[in-house]
């Protein structure tokens, strides 16, 4: 047996365990007992969500790519895959699809003449504050200079300066907008899988991703120039690239809707069921005040429940609560952020 056909058992077995909530498929070839014990936790917390939904898987199927592959000694490969996975399930006689892709960094070796899987890590987090783990670059780095949060709660931002000469496109701010939540969710599933070439795709992509559906749905940019004020977006200019923290940090984006005295505002709502398509839940996953994680509503389940389309693990129709993300923990918060008229 080649290893290639090793990786091949391990996406069968992988789409087995999900439907039976259960690692036995994996443990005759994968001895990652870390790994293992993860899903064992991710399994039995999908099993109980799916319960309290009166969900029931149907099928999952899953394709993969070998997008590169290195040899090490003693007859070692270490292969990074992407897995494009597409669920169904059903909630009484409604049933629903579920998108997502997925990176993972397999490491193989053989043993006994037989090919066995030592070590599976997720390329790419849901998380922009991993626990434990050091600044990674920009991403992580703007977060301590996030203006709108303080330890004694919601503070305001200064008030908006708005460049015409550099976003022409933006009305005079003393109009009222309105918000078309049926042009930002057609773009966040035009776009859930893939990134558009008109923006800088971040490592951390997914307060972006929702920036930029936001944008489409009609929000208006308040561009101030200052990285740590307003809501903008410039791209590249001058072999530098220009964007507020608001755009593309979770704990930002959503300390900016809950702050801004114009144009995208939000509110807070108690119920994921009180939100509306076009909405937004951002993710603080350990539970210590610091949003990591933003996803857009694009989609109910047929009890009333938001679906959330999102980037960095790109998904469509993933149910709210994410219990079966790998930065989900017992102490995960979310903040349920209803887009108030534009004002």
């Amino acid at each position: 047996m080649s290893w290639k056909t090793t990786l091949y058992d391990y996406v069968h077995h992988k789409n087995q365990m999900d439907m039976d909530y259960s690692v036995e498929p994996l443990l005759p070839f994968v001895t990652d007992t870390q790994f293992l014990q993860a899903q064992i936790k991710r399994l039995a917390r999908t099993a109980h969500s799916d319960q309290d939904r009166r969900y029931f898987p149907i099928k999952n199927e899953t394709r993969l790519t070998i997008l590169q592959t290195s040899a090490g000694q003693q007859r070692k490969i270490i292969a990074d895959i992407r897995l494009k996975r597409n669920s169904v399930g059903a909630i009484g006689n409604a049933e629903f699809e579920e998108h997502r892709v997925e990176t993972e960094r397999i490491t193989l070796q053989e043993l006994d003449e037989k090919w066995h899987i030592t070590r599976i890590e997720l390329v790419g987090t849901e998380n922009s504050f991993p626990i434990n783990t050091p600044n990674q670059g920009s991403a992580y780095e703007t977060e301590a200079d996030e203006p709108y949060m303080n330890h004694h709660g919601l503070r305001f931002p200064s008030l908006p300066y708005l460049n015409y000469n550099v976003v022409p496109y933006l009305e005079n701010s003393g109009r009222k907008f309105s918000y078309n939540r049926a042009q930002a969710v057609e773009y966040a599933e035009t776009w859930w899988d893939k990134a558009n070439p008109s923006y800088i795709e971040f490592e951390v992509d997914c307060s972006s991703f929702v920036s930029q559906c936001l944008f489409a749905g009609g929000a208006p940019m308040n561009y101030t120039g200052k990285r740590d004020a307003g809501w903008w977006y410039k791209g590249k200019y001058n072999g530098q690239e220009h964007w507020s923290f608001s755009w593309s940090v979770a704990h930002s984006l959503q300390g900016y809707m809950l702050n801004s005295r114009t144009g995208l505002h939000a509110e807070i709502k108690d119920h994921a069921d009180q939100l509306q398509l076009g909405d937004v839940i951002s993710y603080d996953w350990d539970g210590s005040g610091r949003f990591g994680h933003s996803a857009i509503v694009t989609a109910k389940d047929a009890n009333g429940m938001p679906l959330m389309n999102a980037h960095t693990i790109n998904s469509r129709h993933r149910y709210w609560a994410y219990k079966d993300s790998p930065a989900w923990t017992e102490r995960t918060q979310y903040r349920f952020l209803h887009i108030s008229e534009m004002r």
